[in-house]
């Protein structure tokens, strides 16, 4: 098994930056964010499962995940959130052990955004980096890329762990609240370490 990364952070922190760093400085990389988009893109393989659980109309016109009402949906009904990730947590999970075990790099990153609230991979993993910035910066960041309210966005927030606790439970901490060029210095520094310690292990 390759020697394996996790990397989290809130929402709007930056996670798919630093990966993005990581992969070009040579890192395999699994996200799981980009494996959920496609198994709920039109011919997905959740998309079946989506349908039969949800009904038709969770299902836009293009055959994929309808994600804004869904979002609307798991944010005030916790049993449609189990739902949901009864569907997803699965698949996801077994498409991206396929990729780490596939992988050829010195070692891999593994983004996932809720790693800490669901304990996922952590069999896998032998660190864990978390990007962090502030709280505003988190809110600013998402409504620009979402077009979430700011409501919106203190609500997913608020349902992932507090940034402190995040902060406290995280090996390596990447803090991205400057320039793109100080967060690339700062994952040189770590893929540095990280290529070291995965020669070793």
């Amino acid at each position: 098994m390759p020697f394996c990364i996790g990397l989290t952070g809130g929402i709007g922190s930056g996670k798919s930056s630093a990966a993005e760093i990581f992969e070009k400085l040579g890192a395999a990389l699994v996200d799981t964010d980009v494996i959920a988009h496609a198994l709920t893109q039109p011919g997905g393989a959740a998309i079946a499962a989506i349908r039969r659980g949800f009904g038709d109309e969770y299902i836009g016109p293009d055959g994929s995940l309808d994600r804004g009402r869904m979002r609307r949906l798991v944010f005030g009904d916790g049993d449609a959130k189990k739902k949901l990730e009864a569907i997803l947590h699965p698949l996801i999970r077994e498409q991206s052990r396929a990729r780490i075990a596939a992988a050829q790099a010195p070692y891999v990153i593994i983004v996932v955004p809720l790693l800490f609230e669901t304990g996922a991979y952590r069999d896998l993993l032998r660190r864990v980096v978390v990007v962090d910035c502030g709280e505003q910066q988190q809110v600013t960041r998402t409504m620009a890329r979402s077009k979430l309210s700011e409501r919106e966005v203190r609500a997913i927030m608020a349902a992932q762990l507090p940034r402190a606790e995040r902060l406290q439970r995280a090996d390596d901490v990447l803090a991205n609240d400057g320039d793109p060029a100080a967060l690339r210095r700062q994952v040189e520094t770590l893929h540095r370490t990280y290529v070291a310690l995965a020669r070793d292990a």
